[in-house]
């Protein structure tokens, strides 16, 4: 399995996106992501690159797997 690396907002908001979330606001520099079904938002800040922390907690919180999140990012 592929290590999780830092990419950058844009990438990883297609890759939610891409997964049915949809971005319901942005407050300051954070888009904040909801799905049905969900009990809590996804929160992705618009910054250059972000860490894998971040990533790690937004797709636990998804309830994504890692081999998803690959098949997801491999498509954008």
């Amino acid at each position: 399995m592929p290590k999780i690396y830092p990419v950058s907002a844009i990438k990883l908001r297609k890759v939610f996106e891409k997964a049915g979330f949809k971005c319901i606001r942005i407050e300051g520099d954070h888009y904040i992501f909801t799905k049905e079904g969900l009990q809590r938002p996804i929160v992705i800040p618009d910054w250059d690159e972000v860490p894998v922390f971040i990533i790690k907690n937004n797709l636990r919180t998804a309830v994504i797997d890692r081999e998803e999140y690959f098949r997801l990012l491999r498509e954008i």
